[in-house]
C-alpha cells in the first residue's frame, strides 16, 4: 500500500454535515489511516486544507450505477468484448469518484476481475459493490431480443436470463461464491427493453422467494427492478429490500415498503437524460416512448415514500455516454426532496441500504471520504452539482489529486 496513506490530513475550519443532523457543525477533521481520526476542535495534523467556513460532507455514494453500461442496452452492450467494457467501466468510475461520489453499487454488472483491479489500486475508483448480471425472466426487462430477433441469449455483463426457481438459487449462490455484494432482479418492465410492457410484474412468487431466500441466508438481500405498483408490490410482499426507480408508486405501495422496511432508490438523471440526449444518441423509439411514460412521474413517488417513512436513497442508472449526467440527478433529487433530504439520501441512508456503517458519516471511526464544497448547499444549493464549482475529493483519507 502507497506510504502516503498513513499521512495525516487536517480539514481546518469548516462547516461539518455528518450525514444526518440538519444542524452543520463548526470543526476541523483530522484524518488519519484512511480513517476519521477526530473532528471538533482539534490540533491539525500532516497536510492542512484550510475550508474558509465552507462545508464538508461525508463521501457521496451513488446506489444505482452501471460500470460496464458501454451504450444505452442491447445486444451491443451484452456482447461486446468484456476487456472493452472493464476498460469503459474504469473510466466511468475514475469520473464518479471526481465527482466526490466514493462509493457505487453497481447493480446490474461487474465481476471480481473488476473488484480485484479496484481493491489493488490499478484504476482511480469509489467504493466497488456489485451484484454481478441482473437476473430476468424470458422476455423480461434483461432479455435484449427485440421480438424478430431469433438468437439464443442467456447471458451478457450486465444481464442473465434465468427461469426457474431452482435455476435461480443455483445462479443466486453462484453470485455469492463470485463476490457479489447483492442480488438484483427485473421485476417489471423497463424502458430500454423492447418486448414487455413496463407496468406488468415479471417473476412469480415462487422464484422471487427463492432469490429472497439464498440472498438473506447469506446476510444479503435482493434489490429489484419495479416501476408500477403491482410490481412494487410483488416484489416486497415476497421479500424484497431495494426497489429501484419506483417512478409510477402511489401511496398504499409506499405505506406498504415503509411496513416491510424496504429501501426506494429513485433514479431521476437517467430519465431525464434519456428525454434531452436519447434521440440523438439512438435510443430505440419504443424505449423513448416508455421513457415519456415514466420521466415526470419519479418526482411524485420521491415525495409519496418520504409521506410514507420509506427510506430514499439515491442512484444514477446512467447508461452510454449519458454518464456525465450524475450530478444532474442531484438537482433534481433536490427539487423533489430539498437539500437536507438529498444529502441524506447521499450519504447515511445508502450507507445503511449498503449494510455498511462505516461510510456515509462524518464522526470518529468513520472511512476517511468527504467531499469539501465550495460553499455551502444550504444556501446554495447548486455546489452540489455545478461541476464549473470546485470541490475537493477525500478518499481514504486522501485528497484527491
Amino acid at each position: 500500500m502507497d506510504s502516503a496513506v498513513n499521512q495525516p490530513l487536517t480539514i481546518a475550519n469548516a462547516l461539518v454535515f455528518d450525514g444526518t443532523s440538519p444542524e452543520l457543525r463548526k470543526a476541523s477533521i483530522v484524518f488519519r489511516d484512511g480513517l476519521v481520526a477526530a473532528v471538533g476542535d482539534v490540533a491539525p495534523e500532516g497536510q492542512v486544507v484550510d475550508a474558509g467556513g465552507k462545508v464538508v460532507v461525508p463521501g457521496l455514494i451513488d446506489a444505482h450505477f452501471h460500470a460496464y453500461a458501454v451504450g444505452l442496452g442491447g445486444l451491443d452492450v451484452e456482447r461486446c468484448p468484456l476487456s472493452y467494457s472493464a476498460l469503459v467501466g474504469a473510466k466511468r468510475l475514475g469520473l464518479a469518484v471526481r465527482r466526490g461520489f466514493t462509493t457505487v453499487r453497481d447493480v446490474a454488472g461487474g465481476d471480481r476481475g473488476l473488484a480485484r483491479a479496484i481493491e489493488d489500486g490499478l484504476i482511480a475508483s469509489p467504493r466497488y459493490y456489485y451484484t454481478g448480471a441482473a437476473f430476468s425472466q424470458t422476455g423480461g426487462h434483461g432479455d435484449p431480443r427485440s421480438a424478430d430477433v431469433d438468437i439464443c441469449f442467456s447471458h451478457g455483463h450486465m444481464c442473465a436470463v434465468v427461469d426457474g426457481s431452482d435455476n435461480l438459487r443455483r445462479a443466486v449462490r453462484e453470485r455469492f461464491r463470485t463476490g457479489s455484494h447483492a442480488i438484483k432482479i427485473m421485476a417489471s418492465g423497463g424502458v430500454v427493453s423492447l418486448t414487455d410492457p413496463i407496468r406488468l410484474p415479471q417473476y412469480s412468487a415462487e422464484e422471487i422467494r427463492a432469490v429472497v431466500d439464498e440472498a438473506v441466508r447469506r446476510r444479503s438481500y435482493v434489490a429489484a427492478h419495479a416501476y408500477s405498483p403491482e410490481a412494487i408490490r410483488h416484489s416486497v410482499e415476497n421479500g424484497v429490500r431495494s426497489i429501484e426507480h419506483g417512478n409510477l408508486l402511489d401511496q398504499p405501495t409506499a405505506a406498504l415498503m415503509a411496513e416491510h422496511g424496504a429501501f426506494l432508490v429513485p433514479t431521476l438523471a437517467a430519465y431525464d437524460a434519456m428525454n434531452r440526449r436519447g434521440e440523438s444518441l439512438g435510443l430505440n423509439p419504443v424505449s423513448q416512448a416508455k421513457n415519456a411514460e415514466v420521466l415526470s412521474a419519479g418526482k411524485v413517488a420521491i415525495g409519496l415514500a418520504l409521506q410514507a417513512g420509506v427510506k430514499v436513497g439515491f442512484g444514477s442508472d446512467l447508461m452510454g455516454d449519458l454518464e456525465d449526467d450524475q450530478l444532474v440527478g442531484v438537482r433534481l433529487q433536490i427539487e423533489a426532496a430539498g437539500v437536507l433530504e438529498t444529502l441524506r439520501s447521499m450519504t447515511s441512508v445508502n450507507a445503511e441500504l449498503l449494510q455498511n456503517p462505516d461510510i456515509g458519516r462524518i464522526s470518529a471511526g468513520a472511512a476517511g471520504d468527504a467531499v469539501l464544497l465550495d460553499g455551502n448547499p444550504f444556501e446554495d444549493a447548486s455546489v452540489l452539482w455545478d461541476e464549473a464549482r470546485p470541490r475537493l475529493v477525500i478518499q481514504r483519507g486522501r485528497a484527491m489529486a
